[in-house]
């Protein structure tokens, strides 16, 4: 492992939402870096101009926030290497470009787009296995390798288009380390010779994270498997531009599949199951589509980073539960796995349901109150907090108290029949009778423990168990014959809602 500090990058592409996985590589990244005591950058890759997103570099940095993953130089925090976004650094690429062209490491290629139709066109007819711009096919095209220089000089000074490619040498084996994969070693006829400089003079992706990454100093290139295909080209091109020595150590994280996992997880899947695959809502500019957020539907950002940091990760423990200084402690690439992992939203929801119950219960009434409102349910903040310490056992996010405790504010309009046709029998009428008018004729706080004590009295001088009504008691309270802890349910509704509640049963149920 590299001597120097440790320094990362995440450096997504302002297209979009930032999907999970993009996530998941930020919080390893982040992960990391604090625990090594290094730092990380937030670079934004958008010399794909085409693909831009209006809001999509804002919806990237609130994420990040939201999630708790701060960033140490960036667009919005400045650095010693700014600027972060690549096409404010457009002039610096060509440089790099034009010195591989002269060390023959490179080439100008004028084909056109109907040029390179016509070669894969050929390729597929002659049945090879991929089409491919490469050592042998690169000399049958319109480039510096096959024009005359001074025809290259006089279409360049013309103004006609062009890229630049590497040149990949035939028969090399190219190798490198990968932290999570070991030893990855590929042929170089397996490399085709992509366009490092467009065009408009943009960089594309291989060129420019070569170059920022070297001159930002990034030690560790921690990204997504889908980004293995492309590492052997970027080992060539450190090579090429004399930074070998300084290359970074890559880290090669694991897909995140489907809930079933057969394929990659895409947002499909999730607009299909009904669950979130980004951290925050996302709203389409160009056709107002909406896209379930993490956030948005209730979870609680410091859950979803430990959901996330299981996908593809264990610490080798029991332990599942981590805040974000025990994952930071905890992680090692040793633990991340090679193969993909499935995206569980249950386990998700699991997750978001364990850290609700660690909530003080002031802090959750505070959460839901405005949500009781918009309602239009105004309730004490002592209810407040009685109804969170109810229900928040039995929920996994905050706004299902609310949905959870409406029948709270309503009588039941029907009782459930299939405990009713089994429970409602006369032992439940008469020992539902007498505790109603017990509660009606006994003074004193009317509080869980005292009532609980009451009805113990009262069923025993009728001679009925107790055990014989209690299922009936809930249905005539609530309508179910399931739910909370029903004797704070009695003191949350008060005296005389639960006397009321009982007398209707007992005229409602038949007799």
């Amino acid at each position: 492992m590299s001597q120097q500090p440790v320094r990362v990058r995440f450096a997504p592409s302002p297209t979009g939402p930032l999907h999970s996985g993009g996530v998941r590589t930020a919080l390893y990244n982040y992960l990391f870096a604090r625990q090594q005591g290094g730092q990380m950058l937030l670079r934004i890759e958008d010399t794909d101009q085409t693909r831009y997103v209006p809001g999509a570099e804002e919806y990237i940095l609130e994420s990040l926030a939201w999630l708790g993953i701060d960033i140490d130089e960036g667009p919005h925090v400045g650095g010693p290497h700014a600027p972060y976004r690549q096409s404010d650094r457009k002039p610096m690429y060509r440089q790099y470009a034009e010195q591989l062209v002269l060390e023959g490491k490179a080439y100008y290629a004028f084909d056109t787009p109907e040029e390179l139709d016509a070669m894969r066109k050929r390729l597929e007819e002659a049945k090879v296995p991929a089409a491919q711009y490469n050592a042998i096919t690169r000399m049958q095209m319109t480039n510096s390798l096959t024009l005359p220089i001074d025809e290259t000089k006089a279409r360049i000074e013309s103004g006609e288009p062009f890229v630049i490619r590497i040149k990949v040498q035939p028969k090399d084996d190219i190798r490198f380390n990968d932290l999570i994969r070991g030893w990855v070693v590929v042929h170089s006829s397996q490399v085709d010779d992509k366009v490092l400089l467009k065009s408009d003079g943009m960089p594309t992706y291989h060129l420019a994270n070569i170059v920022d990454d070297h001159l930002m100093g990034i030690t560790h290139v921690i990204r997504g498997e889908e980004w293995l295909p492309s590492a052997p080209m970027h080992v060539l091109l450190y090579k090429y531009l004399g930074w070998a020595d300084t290359m970074p150590q890559f880290a090669h994280l694991p897909l995140l599949l489907k809930p079933d996992g057969n394929g990659k997880l895409s947002k499909r899947d999730a607009d299909l199951g009904g669950f979130p695959i980004f951290p925050l809502q996302w709203t389409d500019p160009k056709t107002g589509e909406k896209a379930l957020g993490f956030r948005e539907e209730g979870y609680y950002p410091e859950a979803t980073a430990n959901f996330l940091a299981f996908l593809g990760w264990n610490p080798g423990t029991e332990q599942e539960l981590f805040s974000m200084q025990e994952l930071i402690e905890a992680f090692s690439f040793e633990r991340v796995h090679k193969a993909g992992a499935k995206f569980d939203i249950q386990k998700a929801m699991w997750f978001n349901q364990q850290y609700l119950k660690h909530k003080d219960d002031a802090t959750m009434a505070a959460q839901v109150q405005p949500i009781f409102a918009k309602k239009g349910i105004h309730i004490s903040d002592e209810q407040a907090i009685q109804i969170v310490h109810l229900l928040k056992d039995r929920v996994h996010f905050v706004h299902e108290i609310v949905s959870e405790s409406e029948f709270l504010f309503s009588a039941p309009q029907r009782y459930e029949e299939e405990i009713v046709s089994k429970k409602w029998n006369d032992d439940a009428r008469r020992g539902i009778s007498a505790f109603a008018e017990a509660l009606a004729t006994t003074e004193g706080p009317f509080l869980a423990e005292n009532f609980k004590h009451l009805l113990s009295q009262t069923l025993e001088a009728a001679g009925i168990k107790m055990g014989k009504i209690m299922q009936m008691l809930r249905v005539a309270i609530t309508g179910v014959g399931a739910g909370p802890d029903l004797m704070i349910t009695m003191e949350i509704l008060g005296r005389q809602e639960v006397i009321g509640r009982l007398k209707k049963a007992l005229v409602q149920l038949p007799a």
